[in-house]
């Protein structure tokens, strides 16, 4: 709890109840993790019977949403908590919420790997599987953040969102080229791109968690703000926007 930088409680009971939500936000955040990563082996791969695993493994993740959020529930009926355990626990709320989300995303993610694919659309596979190792980072960077309450982690993982986005719009360009010039890909073209956007939205996931570890640390709401105002809250440059 001191490395969270934490006002102490009078009751150790509280501390207590406050790192085992933590501890299940970070076994949740495992999973889902787990989820990306292997949604992606399975594309890689064209390995159907992993893309099942991912797809049958949801129900994980959503009960424990339902669990972390029922233990905040309780602490904020018992303890009644203020400052700092109060942003933690908003930020908990939000937190899950997402991982949640980018659960759903992964599920999605691996249902392109049950498709076939042609020799000519295997590139958009490797592209869509950099464009994932790229969330990827980012999901566990956020998650390194959260567990240790890091700014700095967390601003970073938030920049990274830029190169994200380009690679979206990249393979975006690449794929509506291929279907202009071969409409009979289109079906099995369009997974591709609706998995491309489920990263997207990763991403953006991501990034909303580093919001959540910043207004914990900084007390600040910095989503919405320009790119200065977060590095000004974060303490850092203001970013190149050449």
């Amino acid at each position: 709890m001191d490395k969270l930088n934490m006002s102490r409680h009078i009751s150790g009971k509280f501390n207590e109840e406050l790192d085992a939500v933590r501890t299940q936000v970070m076994n949740m955040g495992g999973l889902v993790e787990q989820q990306l990563r292997d949604a992606l082996v399975a594309i890689e791969k064209s390995d159907q019977e992993l893309a099942q695993e991912v797809l049958q493994r949801d129900y994980k993740i959503n009960a424990l949403e339902v669990q972390i959020d029922e233990a905040c529930v309780q602490i904020i009926a018992k303890r009644q908590p203020a400052a700092s355990d109060l942003r933690l626990v908003i930020a908990i709320f939000k937190t899950i919420a997402d991982l949640e989300r980018i659960g759903d995303e992964a599920e999605r993610i691996a249902r392109v790997a049950m498709e076939s694919f042609n020799n000519d659309q295997q590139e958009f596979l490797v592209s869509l599987e950099n464009l994932g190792q790229q969330v990827l980072a980012m999901l566990r960077g956020v998650l390194d953040a959260f567990a240790r309450m890091d700014l700095d982690s967390a601003f970073e993982v938030h920049q990274m969102d830029a190169q994200a986005d380009r690679q979206y719009e990249g393979l975006t360009r690449q794929l509506m080229t291929y279907m202009m010039e071969d409409p009979r890909g289109i079906p099995k073209v369009m997974n591709v791109l609706w998995s491309a956007r489920s990263l997207e939205r990763i991403g953006d996931r991501c990034q909303n968690i580093a919001e959540y570890i910043i207004f914990f640390v900084k007390g600040k709401d910095v989503r919405h703000v320009s790119p200065e105002s977060m590095a000004r809250t974060v303490g850092r440059a203001a970013p190149d926007t050449e």
